[in-house]
């Protein structure tokens, strides 16, 4: 079953700012410490860009994970997508879209995934993992655009 969940985030940074931030692999192990989440293969600092991969290892649900992602998409500094070529899911694809409005800058976060529970998991893949992973991408939301503006 494929999960489908989209986070909103506005800020007064610019669009190429966040954009930036949103795929830089610091920001994002900054923003995931609690997770004790690294990079340890690929691009493991810096800007990630199109075609390149980050290998991740991190603890969720005091588990170890790895996981390897790379940037099939790109259009500066308006859109950008991530999607798991090796680790815990059947399928995982994050778009990242970025919009100036009125009130600033628009982020939004479209996240699918396929967890491999089966039938069986359904439920836990809905209620417990879906949850969880928007609970992570909304923190690591606010660590980009509150905690990186107080440096």
């Amino acid at each position: 079953m494929t999960v489908y969940f989209e986070c909103t985030t506005l800020t007064s940074l610019s669009v190429p700012e966040l954009f930036d931030r949103a795929r830089s692999i610091d920001a994002h192990k900054d923003s995931m410490a609690r997770s004790r989440e690294e990079a340890v293969g690929g691009v493991t600092s810096g800007l990630i860009s199109l075609g390149e991969e980050v290998a991740w290892r991190a603890w969720h649900f005091g588990v170890p994970l790895r996981m390897t992602s790379r940037i099939t998409e790109m259009e500066p500094p308006a859109r950008f997508v991530d999607e798991q070529v090796k680790g815990p899911f059947r399928r995982f694809r994050h778009v990242h879209e970025f919009s100036q409005g009125p009130a600033g800058t628009t982020m939004v976060d479209r996240i699918e995934f396929e967890a491999p529970f089966g039938v069986v998991g359904r439920a836990v893949e809905k209620l417990v993992l879906g949850r969880y992973l928007k609970n992570l991408i909304e923190s690591r939301n606010q660590y980009l655009i509150i905690e990186l503006t107080r440096r």
